[in-house]
Formats: C-alpha cells, sequence, structure tokens
C-alpha cells in the first residue's frame, strides 16, 4: 500500500506542476483586441457561426492552423471517413477581411475494408483540413451546418533551415 501512496503522490505533483507551467505560458501570451465579430453576416438559416480566436505571439510568421468541419460519428474499427462538402472563401465587403462557408449534403466517403473483429469507434469524420497563415491578431470566421462543429491544429516551425542533396544517378 506504501508503494500505492507514493504513485499517487508522484502523479498529483506532476498534474500541479503541469498546471502551473501551463498557466505562466497563457500568461506569457500577449492578449490583444481582436475585431468584434458582429461585423461578419449573421448565420443563414440552420448554419451557425464558428469563430477561431489564437492568441499573438511574436512568432506568429512561423505558425500556422490547419481547420476541420466534421461531426463525431460512430465508424468501424478500421476504415477511414471523409465528409464531403464545399469550403468557400468569402470577401467580407468594406472592411478587408475574409470568411468561409462550408456547404454539405451529409455524405460520406470511406475506404471499404472488412473488419468484423474491429470494435465499433467513435471518430471525428471532416472533410479535407484547410491551412492558413497564422494570425494572432484576426479571428478566423466559419460558417457552418448547425449539426457540425470545427477543429483546429496550430502548427509551428522552427528556424532551422535544410537543404536538399542533389541525386547523383550512376551511369
Amino acid at each position: 500500500m506504501n508503494n500505492m501512496k507514493k504513485k499517487i503522490l508522484q502523479l498529483a505533483t506532476a498534474l500541479f506542476l503541469g498546471l502551473g507551467m501551463m498557466t505562466n505560458m497563457a500568461m506569457a501570451q500577449q492578449t490583444i483586441v481582436k475585431v468584434n465579430t458582429n461585423i461578419f453576416p449573421a448565420p443563414e438559416k440552420g448554419y451557425k457561426k464558428m469563430v477561431i480566436e489564437v492568441p499573438y505571439s511574436n512568432n506568429d510568421q512561423n505558425k500556422k492552423i490547419e481547420f476541420a468541419i466534421g461531426k463525431m460519428m460512430e465508424v468501424d474499427g478500421c476504415n477511414s471517413y471523409g465528409l464531403q462538402g464545399t469550403l468557400e472563401k468569402k470577401d467580407l465587403q468594406g472592411w478587408g477581411y475574409e470568411y468561409y462557408v462550408f456547404k454539405t449534403k451529409g455524405e460520406i466517403i470511406s475506404t471499404q475494408m472488412a473488419c468484423p473483429d474491429m470494435p465499433k469507434r467513435n471518430l471525428f469524420v471532416s472533410n479535407q483540413g484547410t491551412t492558413l497563415n497564422y494570425n494572432g491578431r484576426m479571428p478566423v470566421v466559419i460558417y457552418v451546418p448547425e449539426e457540425y462543429d470545427v477543429q483546429f491544429k496550430i502548427y509551428t516551425a522552427d528556424n532551422d533551415v535544410y537543404i536538399a542533396s542533389e541525386a547523383q544517378d550512376k551511369k
């Protein structure tokens, strides 16, 4: 039982240290006032306005955002799935800002492998992701059908630059 208490104490200590570090990292991000999203059009009937707000940093030029639109679904255990639809980039007239509108009929595509022994799983079935330049000064506004959500990732590049080598064909 002593060993169990020691492991619980180590886990709790790691958790508190991790939360403290996350708080410090969050405070290190500079907060700036972004554009009020009320200047964007109201969503059409059956749609909702989703907003991605990312923190401003001095390294915005080294970052990219990838977002995908989809919903959680119960699927089989081995096939790959994708949501069909179109993402249209639109201009917010008079403001110089852009926003996106996703339209879909809800059609799902998938590979067709047989996997009878694999358990079902919950998966975020989405369209192909869209990658944008990171801009901590501007929100990304996306209109999606009400039953769908938007997930996003932030990619960061380091400052290392690599040079490809020239292939030398043997004669």
